[in-house]
């Protein structure tokens, strides 16, 4: 008779059922390949696990009180990103993506490794709140889980899901707060603090003419202004920037587009903007690329399969995760790293049933970095005159705007099926294109060009490709204009 597995056995595997995903995800935009992406999470998934099983069992547990961490998909992700580092120490950095080669021999990788109040604001912001908060704010912002999930997650009450969260936001806000007074800063930097703490208290509040330009100009004050106005919209770019790092947004990203896959939905509507007016493109439908849905539901089907294994995989945590968007994650997922490498349970179990239990007796974007595949060259592009001619349809979501930046999302319907694809189009006020996901771009003046990944640069007939990107602005941000795929007209949508 087969032995059963124990209990640590079967929160490990539940463990790796409800995450392995996640951490494929942002593997995936680490790497050059894969293969590459798959060894990356496998590698990160044990570290992250070690790391768990270090602080629940370190100095701080004779106190009755458990060290300060991340709660586990944040731990794991950044778990990603220190074996992506030491990949590149170890002369394996030929396997990463070429810009996060770049950013990790810079100096805002050093920002997350070196002295601790010079770490970002979001960082120390959420690893200071009980894990249970932590967790919460996580999961609802920047997974972009319904919170009715995020409450069966949590052994929360649906009913008062939406309270639990709000009061968690303003934790957040107070350990931010904290932090950022606590952060050394130039004279002109303090001069603003409290004039910054006050204008970000309240939503309809005007930021002041000199404050905006001071913004506009200093990193380390746009981001402090992202975290401490969290129903500004801005909260969940902050946390996967701040806490992440290189590739924050694109991974933000393919968190919202596998919701919308796995739920079957548009995109989920987005936290109104200053002043109560909802944001530019809140409640439109963003369009889902076929091939992105086939992988979707093999991914599923995958998940299933690997819940009804022996190792005792959970079929509501694994139901719970959303399937992430790139090629890797419909590869075979490894088998579960032996007990040597993975923690103990107690970095599987759920959160406290009750965030607002964990806080009793409490009182208590930035500087984006470089996204996935972006390029200052469009590389590899197809020949548009190799490329079947296509009708098209565009449509343009501007996402989010901010003083001097903005977030966007081009889909484009494509009647005849092609191999390859190159998007075009021209802004009419000046808009220069920083980063893009899910495409590469190149510049020249107004006229910018998108081209398809690898994993994407193949639609059907009647299929929808999508990319993302951020563009800084000035003065006026009018939509873009004379949109052609593979050098033929759109039309819009």
């Amino acid at each position: 008779m087969p032995d059963l597995p124990t209990p640590k056995d079967a929160a490990e595997a539940a463990l790796f059922s409800e995450c392995w995903d996640t951490v494929l995800s942002y593997a995936d935009l680490c790497t050059a390949g894969a293969s590459a992406a798959t060894q990356l999470a496998t590698e990160a998934f044990a570290l992250g696990i070690r790391e768990a099983r270090a602080a629940d069992t370190g100095p701080a547990r004779s106190t009755g009180r458990r060290a300060p961490r991340l709660p586990v998909i944040p731990l794991l992700l950044t778990a990603v990103r220190t074996t992506a580092a030491a990949w590149e120490t170890a002369g394996q950095g030929h396997d990463l993506d070429p810009d996060l080669r770049l950013w990790l021999n810079s100096e805002k990788a050093a920002r997350f490794t070196g002295p601790p109040l010079r770490r970002p604001l979001a960082l120390r912001g959420l690893r200071d709140l009980q894990e249970a908060d932590a967790t919460l704010l996580w999961l609802a912002e920047v997974e972009a889980l319904p919170l009715s999930v995020v409450a069966r997650k949590l052994g929360l009450d649906p009913a008062v899901a939406g309270e639990e969260l709000a009061q968690v936001r303003g934790l957040f806000r107070d350990r931010c707060h904290r932090a950022h007074l606590d952060t050394p800063m130039a004279a002109q930097c303090r001069s603003y603090a409290r004039l910054l703490d006050a204008v970000t208290r309240s939503p309809a509040a005007d930021i002041p003419g000199d404050l905006s330009r001071h913004l506009a100009t200093c990193v380390d004050c746009a981001e402090a202004a992202a975290c401490l106005r969290p129903h500004g919209g801005g909260l969940p770019a902050a946390l996967a920037g701040g806490v992440i790092g290189w590739g924050g947004l694109a991974y933000l990203e393919r968190r919202r587009r596998a919701a919308e896959v796995r739920l079957g939905v548009g995109r989920p509507e987005l936290p109104e903007g200053e002043g109560g007016v909802p944001r530019a493109g809140a409640g439109r439908a963003r369009a889902v690329r076929n091939g992105l849905l086939v992988a979707a539901v093999l991914v599923s089907l995958l998940a299933l399969a690997v819940s009804m294994m022996p190792f005792g995989g959970d079929n509501d945590a694994a139901a719970g995760d959303a399937p992430t968007d790139s090629s890797p994650v419909a590869a075979p997922r490894p088998s579960l790293p032996n007990g040597s490498s993975i923690g103990s349970s107690s970095a599987a179990a759920s959160p406290t049933p009750s965030a607002t239990a964990s806080r009793a007796g409490e009182d208590k974007n930035s500087d984006p970095e470089p996204q996935g595949t972006h390029s200052s060259t469009a590389s590899s592009a197809p020949d548009p005159a190799d490329s079947d001619p296509a009708t098209c349809k565009v449509s343009y979501d501007l996402v989010n705007e901010w003083p001097d930046g903005f977030q966007a999302t081009v889909s484009v319907t494509t009647t005849d099926a092609i191999g390859g694809w190159q998007v075009g189009w021209s802004f009419k006020d000046g808009q220069k294109v920083g980063q893009m996901w899910d495409a590469s771009f190149a510049q020249n003046g107004s006229r910018v060009t998108a081209t398809a990944a690898d994993y994407n640069k193949t639609v059907a007939a009647g299929g929808t490709l999508s990319f993302g990107f951020l563009a800084s602005w000035q003065g006026k941000n009018a939509p873009p204009y004379d949109f052609t795929l593979n050098g033929h007209s759109c039309a819009k949508s």
